[in-house]
This record gives structure tokens, sequence and C-alpha cells, in this order.
């Protein structure tokens, strides 16, 4: 198993990686010794969801994108990534605040997942987007073929999941517009987590509206 020593030992630039472990709660109790991990966060974030989704275009070139959004989703989500983060045994290796410790930020799903996406940052620009793009392949896309056979959640229950690892409230759903006649409705149904909008979508019914909603706010991040 690639643990995190391992991990360690393959890297050029040890500060690079050390970075992308370290915690804004770390920096803020350490004032003027090193960066969080947040630039790295996101650059992470925006690598990874090109490589899986360049991947499964690849993969299934009979497949629409509806079916593409929603096996990224399975893919790329909170939970799978801090399972990976548990899996390289990153939680042990944090540079957390004392509060931040003693509140279990060691075992903070979705603090493991944006270290994750971080080491990926790391990862790119300490060897490049080859070397990076085989890590994630063989941490999170080795077994694609039996992830894709899988009966793949629709986009809201995907987002509620995605929500509630994140510790939000549940996402709701308001129908914003209403255009047609009655027989010919057009909805806009906009999705809100703690008062904050993170979608919109339309559709012939509510329920089409809302999935399309759910599909628009696991396309950005929470």
């Amino acid at each position: 198993m690639n643990t995190y020593i391992s991990l360690k030992k393959s890297f050029n630039d040890k500060d690079l990686l050390k970075m992308s472990l370290t915690h804004r709660s770390w920096v803020n109790e350490h004032k003027n010794t090193r960066r969080s991990n947040e630039r790295l966060e996101f650059l992470g974030d925006a690598i990874l969801e090109f490589v899986v989704s360049d991947k499964i275009y690849a993969e299934f070139t009979n497949k629409e994108e509806g079916f593409l959004t929603a096996l990224r989703a399975r893919i790329v989500n909170t939970v799978n990534l801090a399972d990976l983060a548990k899996e390289l045994q990153l939680g042990d290796y944090i540079f957390l605040s004392k509060g931040e410790e003693d509140s279990g930020g060691r075992l903070n799903q979705s603090l493991l997942a944006d270290t994750v996406e971080a080491v990926i940052g790391a990862i790119y620009l300490d060897k490049g987007l080859d070397i990076c793009k085989k890590f994630i392949e063989k941490h999170l896309l080795s077994d694609l073929d039996n992830i894709s056979h899988e009966t793949l959640k629709d986009p809201k229950s995907l987002f509620q999941e995605e929500v509630q690892a994140k510790g939000y409230a549940t996402p709701k759903y308001h129908v914003i517009k209403e255009i047609g006649p009655d027989h010919n409705k057009i909805f806009t149904i906009q999705v809100s987590v703690d008062g904050k909008e993170y979608g919109v979508g339309t559709g012939k019914s509510k329920n089409e509206a809302a999935q399309n909603a759910a599909k628009d706010a696991l396309s950005k991040s929470l």
C-alpha cells in the first residue's frame, strides 16, 4: 500500500509536500512560517476533475453527458477522497492547530478530502501532469469498470451526500420561475445550502428541474 512515507520519498520538493498538509488553522498559530494548503487544494481540485473527466469521456464513448456527470460525481466526492486520505495515512501528518486537533480534525472527512486535493496539486507541481495523472488513476480510477456498472445515483442524491459529508444543512429546492401553459410548463428551480445558491436547473417537470439544479451544483465546489 502506498502510504504517506513512500509518497514523501518520491517527492523532490519535500517542502511542497509539507505545505500540502498544512491546514490554515496551523498557519494561524504559526505566523510567518509557511502558507496553508488552500492554494494547492484549489489547483488539485481542478486537476482531479480534469483527469477524471478526460478518462471517463474517453472510456465511455456512447454515454450521454448525464451519465458522465453522475459517474464523475460518484468518483470525485468527499467520502471517496477522505477514504483515500486514510489509505495513505495522511491524517497522521496533517499540520493542525490544537483546537482543530482537539475537535477531531484528523478524522474530519471534509478536511481529509481537501488535503488529498492539495496533495494532488503538489504532485502536479513537483512531478508534472503525467505522474499526477498516474497517481489519480491508480487510487481513484483503478476500479472504473466496476463503478460504471453500479447503479448510479441521481444528481439530487449525490449532491445531498456531498453536502452531508461536509457537515452542511440539507439542500433546499425552490421554484423560481414557471413559464408556458399548464399542459406544457417549463420550471426553473434553484438549489441552496445554508442560504447560498449552488445550482439552477430547468425542466418540463419540477423533478427534472431539481435534478438539473443538483447536476449544476455538483459541477461547483462547496
